[in-house]
């Protein structure tokens, strides 16, 4: 009986440890600078990469596939400063100091045309760059609002960190795994907002149907509930990515992946599955154009072998599918 509990205990000292942490860095970073937070960034970098097999082990072998070759000690080391300084660039993002960056825009169009009736539309990216410089798209296009899903954990989380980023610092995030999730991202959609999606991982008790795709050379289970609601909701879907590039650089991309808004009941399985193979290969294209950009420190091919068959979806999907 106590095991849990001490497992609890520890977890949760942990992540105020995690995010003390955080406050120092952000203390640090907006007392000296980017430059002075940077130089903590290499020395957390390096630590990672040492003392860190398991990731190490993943990056590389992900790594291998995006560069087409063999990947070594600097590549590994790259991959791992990318991802920490994107969470680093956090800090600034979220305090509204875009004037830091260089952040460049791509396919805002496609956006635009996504939104032009008025009933919103998905954004759906991945684990690849930074979601948080997408909102910078905000800047130009200020009518744009967009709300984040994710679930409930993860949105626990981000909730933590903005308070200990910049507590003034507001999201609109939206919950996944409650029964009131689907009504709430819709109610986000008929006014008119983006509802933003990462759509390359699933989590076990999530319960998302899975499909297979060939992804970087190697078959690679991905979930089919963020382009099932889609569906359900009948709304286009934008992919997006927010590419670091290094130094203060970012290159934001919108791609349109897909429009349900005139697919019948009938035929929503076929354009899912067409749907995700475009998602499959747009991945897999800016995965290749920017390869230390994909935060995934685990063995992606093999994670997902024993979850759900892919004929399975939850039990809220099942329920609004019904309803619409």
């Amino acid at each position: 009986m106590n095991k849990p509990r001490n497992r609890d205990d520890w977890a949760d000292r942990q992540e105020r440890s995690n995010l003390a942490l955080l406050r120092f860095m952000t203390w640090i970073s907006l007392r000296f600078g980017r430059r002075a937070g940077r130089v903590l960034l290499r020395i957390i970098t390096a630590y990672f990469v040492v003392f860190a097999p398991r990731a190490r082990r993943a990056s590389r072998a992900y790594l291998n596939r995006a560069l087409g070759r063999h990947a070594g000690w600097r590549d590994g080391y790259r991959h791992v400063f990318s991802f920490a300084s994107t969470i680093h660039d956090r800090i600034y993002l979220l305090n509204e100091r875009f004037d830091l960056f260089d952040i460049r825009t791509h396919g805002v169009e496609h956006v635009e045309a996504a939104l032009a009736d008025g009933r919103g539309a998905f954004l759906m990216g991945a684990h690849l760059g930074s979601f948080e410089v997408v909102r910078a798209i905000g800047r130009a296009q200020p009518h744009i609002r967009i709300a984040i899903t994710m679930y409930e954990e993860n949105a626990r989380k981000i909730n933590a960190i903005l308070a200990a980023v910049n507590p003034a610092a507001h999201h609109d995030v939206i919950g996944l795994g409650k029964v009131d999730a689907m009504l709430k991202v819709r109610e986000r959609l008929d006014a008119g907002s983006l509802v933003g999606m990462l759509a390359d991982r699933t989590l076990r008790q999530a319960g998302d149907a899975l499909a297979e795709r060939d992804f970087l050379g190697a078959s690679a289970a991905f979930p089919l509930g963020p382009l099932h609601m889609a569906a359900v909701l009948r709304r286009p879907v934008v992919f997006m990515t927010g590419l670091y590039l290094g130094g203060n650089r970012y290159d934001i991309h919108f791609e349109t992946l897909a429009d349900f808004s005139t697919i019948e009941r009938r035929d929503r399985a076929a354009a899912v599955d067409a749907a995700l193979t475009r998602y499959v290969a747009l991945l897999e294209k800016y995965c290749r154009a920017a390869p230390y950009n994909w935060f995934n420190y685990f063995d992606f091919w093999q994670a997902n072998a024993a979850q759900a068959p892919a004929h399975a979806t939850s039990a809220v999907l099942q329920k609004v599918a019904r309803d619409s």
